[in-house]
């Protein structure tokens, strides 16, 4: 019998249009769940291009920097002298679990070169961590609100594959969780190991934004085409 780590995640999906050769996995942020960003879809105009979003809920943990309270969450964080960490174990396992939903997709005729992994806060996170090192090109990467974590070891462990796969990363000028001044750092380390990043700034705080929405629709329109 497999253990809680190795059960697929629940999911959420929707379909823009019957018979999708098409797939968006979509990890929502701390303590939210899958639901967050379902009412996204009929926003980004993709009806006339049949696509399968997966809006995974993340495990339930108790959190470091909320008083250890149960919630969801791709990982633990801890607040070490005044700079927040991510749990390495943690992140691992969840890529370990994002993973077996990208080769779920794949058994359903998904081909990984038309699948996008993307996600919110922790989940941006979780989809740099993971879409990095999978072994199959991927379409592309969307990172909102996050950071790169475990930044140090990505040079070694990255997927040569996925090196010229394109990555929209996007950030509010006001977030007062995660700091302008981290995400664009890891930008700047994703540049410098020489990945296309395109790169927006928004005058909003740790959220989303309409002309971020327009944005996004734009890429995922692309990357999907």
């Amino acid at each position: 019998m497999p253990g809680m780590a190795d059960a697929l995640l629940e999911t959420l999906e929707i379909e823009t249009a019957p018979s999708p050769e098409r797939a968006v996995i979509w990890m929502h942020g701390l303590g939210a769940d899958g639901h967050d960003f379902v009412d996204i879809v009929p926003a980004l105009g993709l009806r006339g291009t049949p696509v399968r979003f997966v809006f995974p809920h993340a495990p339930m943990r108790p959190v470091t920097i909320n008083r250890s309270m149960v919630m969801r969450a791709w990982y633990d964080v801890r607040d070490d002298v005044g700079v927040r960490r991510e749990d390495e174990a943690g992140v691992r396992e969840s890529q370990q679990r994002i993973e077996a939903l990208i080769a779920r997709e794949t058994a359903r005729g998904v081909a990984a070169k038309r699948l996008v992994l993307a996600g919110f806060s922790q989940g941006g996170a979780m989809a740099l961590h993971t879409g990095l090192r999978h072994p199959e090109r991927l379409a592309g990467i969307m990172a909102l609100s996050c950071f790169l974590p475990l930044a140090d070891r990505l040079a070694a462990e990255e997927s040569a594959t996925n090196r010229d796969a394109p990555i929209f990363m996007a950030h509010g000028t006001h977030d007062p969780l995660i700091p302008l001044a981290r995400a664009r750092q890891s930008r700047d380390v994703l540049s410098g190991l020489g990945h296309p990043v395109e790169w927006h700034e928004y005058p909003m705080p740790h959220s989303v934004t309409d002309a971020e929405v327009l944005d996004i629709a734009a890429w995922l329109g692309r990357v999907l085409a």
